[in-house]
């Protein structure tokens, strides 16, 4: 059966594991591949944290309402219509970039939306034009959450086996915490010397190194190959219907009922993490952390934790199977969550924060990359970009849209007699527990141990 041939039989992209040797392993990460994933990496995690967790915490310097805070994080429901933006790059050519290929075309274009508004954010005071911050925050979103459609779909459909899908990924895991620790704890600092305005037009002058990774990418002939012989049946109902439902009716058909509880898995994974996100950095204002030692915390522990813990899911992943990497980044997330409300007892204590910060940062990133291993062994070719953004869309569903209440319940629990501070405490208790039915969904899947049909790459089951 051809590449071209494989509607109705969908297989991954990628071919049976062997084991490499060392020295092949080295060879591996000079390709230019590898660097080319880090930079876009890279651009997919620089406008993440800038609409969502740190623009919580310039809204929280800038006073705005908690309640306010929260909802403003439903900008970050763009990304929950992935599986949209999949079926548009999968099945229209990027306008004017369309002899730089479908992946790279359409690379260029939300690179350059995600940069502009993230320019129209820095021009945007929230104290007096915080509707203005919020449309272009809004912008900046849609046009990031397309771009990680597409760079997900280019990873995967540039492997040329199971091994570079993984080296890949973990460059790209790479690239995207790199950025997501500059905007985390970098721009604190610039926010304490230069502004918050100022600091986020760096941020978006940033763009420019993804934007160079996309002009040295290859373009994925094979993929490119299949998608250039649907556009070319024309428009019709029926090519409308294979852009729309075939990806879905793809995915269904090659893991049956079990498709079913994929998704559910995937949507309630990262819920507790989810949760605490937009009161997390107010929550340092009122416990008396300043920017200067949240940003050195981040980077002084962030870094190498965030390293260790790509690493240890990584390595973790690929000797003990994904369905056990998935069960230990469960364990691991709620106890992380849960455990920041030792802060209300210790206060701004460094020693504290600083276990506080380092435990979390490995536990989310071991399970990150647990997940998205899992995740990347269930696409097909043709349909690589929609498949991709259902599962993306499935994770972010439930946990983005309750995250937007987070604000009003911190603050319905200090209505019910808690001061502010315990309030976040028993917030973050909450949130932890979240993570139990996500353990046991994890092993539910295990236990059913979805499949492929008829092949493919098969997760370990538990």
């Amino acid at each position: 059966m051809t590449e071209t041939d494989n509607q109705s039989h969908p297989e991954t992209v990628v071919s049976k594991r062997r084991r490499r040797s060392l020295a092949e392993v080295i060879a591996a990460l000079r390709r230019p591949k590898v660097a080319v994933m880090l930079g876009l990496g890279f651009g997919s995690g620089l406008p993440f944290l800038l609409i969502g967790n740190t623009l919580s915490y310039w809204l929280g310097d800038a006073h705005v309402n908690l309640a306010l805070i929260g909802f403003l994080s439903w900008v970050g429901m763009a990304y929950s219509l992935k599986f949209i933006w999949g079926a548009v790059v999968d099945n229209l050519p990027p306008p004017l970039f369309s002899r730089m290929g479908r992946r790279r075309g359409w690379l260029l274009w939300m690179q350059a939306g995600a940069a502009l508004g993230l320019f129209g954010m820095a021009a945007s005071n929230p104290t007096v034009k915080l509707a203005a911050l919020g449309g272009f925050a809004i912008l900046t979103a849609f046009a990031a959450a397309t771009q990680d459609v597409v760079v997900d779909a280019w990873r995967i459909e540039i492997a040329d086996d199971a091994e570079e899908l993984d080296i890949l990924t973990g460059s790209y895991k790479l690239g995207y915490q790199i950025a997501v620790i500059l905007t985390a704890s970098v721009i604190l600092l610039l926010a304490q010397g230069i502004g918050w305005p100022l600091s986020y037009a760096c941020c978006a002058g940033g763009m420019v190194l993804a934007i160079v990774a996309t002009l040295f990418a290859p373009e994925p002939a094979r993929a490119d190959a299949v998608m250039e012989k649907k556009a070319g049946r024309g428009f019709s109902f029926r090519a409308a219907y294979d852009a729309v439902v075939g990806p879905f009716v793809s995915f269904f058909t090659a893991f049956g009922p079990a498709a079913l509880l994929i998704l559910l898995t995937v949507s309630a994974y990262h819920l507790c993490d989810y949760l605490r996100g937009p009161v997390i950095n107010p929550f340092y204002v009122a416990v008396g952390l300043q920017k200067p030692m949240v940003a050195g915390v981040r980077l002084a522990i962030g870094i190498p934790t965030t390293i260790l813990g790509i690493a240890a899911g990584g390595l973790f992943a690929a000797r003990f199977g994904y369905m056990w990497a998935l069960v230990a980044g469960g364990v691991l997330q709620p106890i992380a969550v849960a455990a920041f409300s030792v802060l209300i007892f210790t206060g701004p204590d460094p020693a504290t924060f600083s276990g506080l910060m380092a435990f979390d940062d490995f536990s989310m990133n071991f399970a990150g990359v647990a997940l998205i291993i899992y995740m990347s062994t269930l696409t097909s070719l043709g349909y690589t970009a929609t498949q991709y953004a259902l599962l993306t869309s499935a994770l972010a569903w439930t946990g983005k849209f309750l995250k937007g209440f987070s604000g009003v319940w911190v603050l319905q629990l200090h209505a019910k007699g808690l001061d502010m501070l315990h309030a976040y405490a028993a917030f973050f208790l909450i949130a932890g527990l979240a993570g139990i039915p996500a353990l046991l969904l994890v092993f539910a899947l295990g236990w059913v141990g979805p499949r492929r049909k008829p092949d493919g790459l098969q997760p370990a089951a538990v």
